[in-house]
């Protein structure tokens, strides 16, 4: 479900109630290596090597810690969304700076990745020394969020069952489905045998 137009909100969408049940895609350790892979948030060989060597029940573990931050995201987005975010936000945004603070990313020089390249590119990395060290790519999108969208451009979609967020990148700011296919389509279908209704 990356319908957000922004990883870190994706991240937030995470759990949803796409149809009438809700469903969590990183459930456990599995699922959330999982959404990292599906968001090209991580390496897939940092991933397997990661899943290879995690003690029984670190990986579940790490997903209880990465549920606990979506939903304290959540709750800080949904308190600042549809306004422009300010300065007076930042005291409550110190779980996410905590979580930062641990990275171990640097750079460094690698060949391009383009075949009939030749040269060099500068490519961010991290050292991933343990387990949690897979949270700080979340931490880092959820930051972008917070750093490069507009709050008051963050919408949830107007479904009446649909719990899925957004940022709203339209021309004219008019987006209201989380997706036109999904929940746009139940909105003009009911729209459409309630003006039935009306005139029967």
């Amino acid at each position: 479900m990356f319908v957000a137009d922004s990883l870190g909100l994706d991240f937030i969408n995470s759990i949803a109630t796409p149809v009438d049940t809700p469903v969590d895609w990183i459930g456990d350790g599995d699922g959330l290596l999982r959404w990292l892979t599906q968001a090209n948030l991580v390496p897939s060989d940092v991933l397997e090597d990661v899943k290879s060597h995690a003690a029984a029940g670190e990986l579940d573990d790490l997903a209880d810690q990465a549920r606990a931050l979506r939903e304290w995201f959540r709750g800080f987005v949904r308190k600042h969304m549809g306004r422009p975010l300010t300065q007076r936000a930042l005291k409550e945004l110190e779980p996410l700076n905590r979580l930062l603070e641990r990275d171990e990313a640097f750079s460094r020089i690698v060949p391009h990745r383009d075949d009939g390249h030749d040269g060099f590119a500068l490519e961010r990395t991290r050292r991933w020394r343990a387990p949690d060290a897979l949270l700080l790519p979340i931490g880092e999108a959820m930051a972008k969020v917070v750093c490069e969208e507009s709050f008051a451009d963050i919408k949830a979609c107007e479904g009446p069952a649909c719990t899925l967020m957004f940022a709203d990148h339209t021309r004219a700011r008019a987006r209201r489905w989380c997706s036109m296919a999904i929940c746009g389509n139940r909105a003009k279908q009911a729209a459409h045998r309630q003006r039935l209704k009306d005139r029967g």
